[in-house]
């Protein structure tokens, strides 16, 4: 197995760069599959084009490795929010889930209900901006079928119980839009009946990157209401097949057309090395990079909104400054070249396992600069 400083050498960022909620830099693992694609395509030896349209399985197997799942049940998808249309538009029936999730998951309930009529969206409102299994089994209607989560709260940073959501909604359908986790957390995969996730966060696998894995249960219950020539059994074992068939038993029913084998390749990589190191190792330094910029914040007295303890966080760190130190604080980031992303008066941060002591050493300084700023 590969050590964690060897897997954090494969990455060249600049120093600096705490912005990996928003967007992971690619690493050597998918530029090099990158390349090699690039030159299939540029060069179209004989006998190369196959090896092009190898890369759905490849990146099926690869995902299905990391989640646990069987490779029938992954169709590779361009984005996170392509790949829960696909699941919203194929529920019948309630589907509750917080306003305050990535609007990807509120949009694909609405457009669903709006165009088709059959989906019927429930709001839940938690506590503190934490959905928990308390508040979903307290605020579930019986008529609910599915409920939609996120494996991390992109503004929080809050971890959610997925074992403990899945006890107290039975046998719904547990969706769960996994991007702002998958790769730095070992999450029960095994209680999901939905999960989406897009590769150009922690996974680092760059855009147009992302799949859609269903339990045999959701594939028996949703409806491929988005499904294409390709998605049927073997399209093209003697040429396109022109009489309309029905949809491959599998998540493949969840195809529309080709995709790009460039990004097929790049996150078929990029897990591939995930796996190899190992979740819970790149956890564990994940964590660890997290804490030093918590440190960081309380030595400047800095409130912290996400969460501290590890069983309830993953990569993101909120800094919640007063309303009236916000700007002194994004010019002290800015001023050190710290890359954050600032929101609702939030800032949030993101180390990944290449995050070095000279990007922490860079926030202590611009932090220092802020409170000193906050002092004139």
């Amino acid at each position: 197995m590969p050590a964690i400083d060897d897997y954090a050498a494969r990455f060249s960022e600049e120093p600096g760069y705490l912005n990996f909620p928003s967007f992971g830099p690619l690493g050597d693992a998918a530029l090099e599959e990158q390349r090699a694609q690039a030159e299939l395509m540029t060069r179209a030896r004989f006998g190369s084009i196959p090896s092009m349209e190898g890369e759905e399985e490849r990146v099926d197997a690869a995902v299905a490795s990391l989640i646990g799942f069987r490779p029938d049940q992954v169709a590779f998808q361009p984005s996170t929010s392509q790949a829960l249309m696909h699941a919203m538009f194929g529920v019948t029936g309630g589907v509750a889930a917080s306003p305050g999730e990535f609007p990807s998951i509120g949009y694909g309930m609405a457009r669903a209900a709006e165009a088709l009529g059959v989906l019927v969206p429930h709001t839940i409102t938690p506590d503190h901006e934490r959905v928990t299994p308390a508040v979903v089994r307290d605020q579930m209607a019986s008529s609910v079928v599915a409920v939609a989560v996120s494996l991390v709260d992109y503004r929080t940073g809050h971890l959610i119980d997925l074992e403990g959501i899945r006890q107290v909604i039975g046998d719904r359908l547990l969706i769960v839009d996994a991007i702002q986790g998958l790769g730095v957390v070992d999450a029960p995969w095994a209680v999901c009946d939905v999960i989406v996730a897009g590769g150009q966060k922690w996974l680092r696998a760059g855009y147009g990157t992302g799949f859609l894995a269903l339990s045999d249960r959701a594939r028996e219950q949703l409806t491929p209401v988005w499904s294409g020539w390709n998605a049927i059994d073997d399209p093209l074992a003697d040429g396109p097949v022109h009489e309309i068939v029905a949809p491959h038993p599998s998540a493949r029913a969840f195809r529309v057309g080709y995709a790009d084998p460039v990004a097929q390749a790049r996150l078929a990589g990029a897990v591939e090395e995930v796996v190899a190191v190992g979740v819970g190792v790149i956890r564990e330094r994940v964590l660890e990079r997290a804490s030093a910029i918590i440190a960081a914040a309380d030595e400047v007295g800095l409130p912290v909104g996400s969460p501290r303890d590890d069983a309830e966080r993953a990569g993101i760190v909120v800094i919640d400054p007063p309303a009236d130190e916000l700007s002194i604080l994004t010019a002290a980031l800015h001023n050190h070249g710290v890359s954050t992303t600032v929101r609702g008066g939030r800032v949030r941060l993101g180390p990944h396992a290449s995050t070095s002591d000279e990007t922490i050493d860079q926030l202590r300084a611009a932090l220092v600069e802020y409170r000193a700023g906050t002092r004139v």
